[in-house]
C-alpha cells in the first residue's frame, strides 16, 4: 500500500510528500527524488506535520506510538494494531495528545458504499432488515503476519456499522485453514448489530473470483455495492402482483424496478487522504477515528475467539 499512499500524497492539494522510511528499501521507486530512511526515526527527523504508516500490522503500536511521542499525526492503515491491548495503547496515546489520529479503512470512501450511507439515511430502503457482505479472492503474498479476518474481514466490521450507525454486538464465526499458512484463510460470520440487523459475511483467500459485495435488505427492496466497480444498484419492492404462475416461481410473488444510479467515482484512496488533510487543518469530519479503529479490532478478535469457542461471543 505504501506506494499508493505515495502517489496520492502527490496528487493532493495542499499536501507535500517530504519524506519516505522503508527498513526494506524502496523496491517501487516511490520516494523518487527523496532519500529513503531505514525507519520512523528518520521522519521524525525531517521535520514532518503528519504520517501515514503503511506496514506489517505487528509494527504499528510501535510506530504509532513513536509518532504519538513526538507529537505528530498519524494515518495508520487498518487494522488499527495487531491486538485489542495494543490497539487502545495507540488510540489513548493519541487521544492524550490531541492528536490527530486516523485508521485506513478505505472502504468507507468507495463511492458506492458512500451513495449507500447516504440512501440509507435518507430512507429510501426503510427499515434495515440485514446486511451481508462477500469478500473473496485469492491470497496476496505480501500478507503473513495475519489471518483473513484481521486483513479483510476488518473492512466489512467497520463498513457495516458505518453504513448502518449501529455498532456490532455479539457475532458467531468459523474459520478454516487451508493454504498452509500460520492463520485462518477463510471465515463465515453472522453478526447482530445493536439496532437489531442481522448481518452475514464471508471472507476467505481462496478463491479465483475476486469478489467484493455489500447488499442490504429492508423493507422497500434491497441494494447492492460493487466496491470493485464502484456501482451502486437498487431492486425495489414490486406492487404488481405477477398473475403469470409458471414465472411466479422464479420471479417471487411481485417485481419492483431496479435502478444502477449514476454519480461522481473519486479514487477512494485519494478522498481517503482529503478527509485526513482536512482533519489535520482542524477539520475532522469524515475520517475514520482510531476509537472506532479500535472498536472493529475488538470485532475481529470476537469472531476468532469464536471459532475457537464454537459459541457467539457478546462485545
Amino acid at each position: 500500500m505504501g506506494r499508493h499512499h505515495a502517489r496520492v500524497l502527490r496528487q493532493i492539494e495542499g499536501v507535500d510528500l517530504v519524506a519516505v522510511a522503508d527498513a526494506t528499501g524502496d523496491p517501487h521507486g516511490v520516494a523518487g527524488d527523496l532519500p529513503v530512511g531505514n525507519g520512523v526515526e528518520d521522519l521524525v527527523a525531517a521535520g514532518i506535520d503528519y504520517a501515514v504508516v503503511a506496514v506489517p500490522t505487528q509494527y504499528h503500536e510501535k510506530i504509532a506510538l513513536y509518532l504519538a511521542e513526538h507529537g505528530i499525526h498519524a494515518l495508520v492503515e487498518k487494522p488499527l494494531a495487531a491486538s485489542v491491548g495494543e490497539s487502545e495503547r495507540v488510540a489513548e496515546a493519541f487521544a492524550e495528545r490531541n492528536l490527530v489520529g486516523a485508521v485506513g479503512h478505505i472502504e468507507r470512501y468507495n463511492p458506492a458504499l458512500q451513495q449507500l450511507r447516504e440512501r440509507l439515511d435518507a430512507g429510501d430502503l426503510g427499515d434495515v432488515y440485514q446486511v451481508v457482505t462477500r469478500r473473496q479472492g485469492p491470497f496476496p503474498a505480501r500478507i503473513a503476519d495475519v489471518g483473513v479476518i484481521k486483513d479483510l474481514a476488518t473492512h466489512d466490521i467497520d463498513l457495516t456499522a458505518w453504513i448502518t450507525r449501529s455498532p456490532f454486538v455479539s457475532v458467531a464465526a468459523h474459520t478454516a485453514l487451508k493454504s498452509g499458512r500460520e492463520h485462518e484463510d477463510l471465515v463465515a460470520t453472522i453478526g447482530k448489530l445493536e439496532n437489531g440487523t442481522i448481518t452475514s459475511h464471508l471472507v476467505n483467500w481462496l478463491s479465483p473470483l475476486k469478489e467484493r459485495v455489500t447488499i442490504v435488505t429492508g423493507d422497500r427492496g434491497t441494494f447492492v455495492a460493487d466496491t470493485l466497480t464502484a456501482d451502486l444498484t437498487f431492486y425495489a419492492n414490486g406492487t404488481i402482483e405477477t398473475e403469470w404462475e409458471q414465472l411466479r416461481g422464479f420471479r417471487g410473488v411481485s417485481e419492483g424496478d431496479v435502478i444502477r444510479y449514476s454519480f461522481a467515482k473519486a479514487e477512494p484512496l485519494k478522498t481517503e487522504h482529503e478527509a485526513f488533510r482536512d482533519a489535520v487543518n482542524g477539520n475532522p469530519g469524515s475520517i475514520v477515528t482510531m476509537a472506532e479503529g479500535l472498536q472493529t479490532v475488538k470485532v475481529a478478535e470476537a469472531m476468532l475467539r469464536s471459532a475457537v469457542t464454537g459459541e457467539a461471543v457478546k462485545i
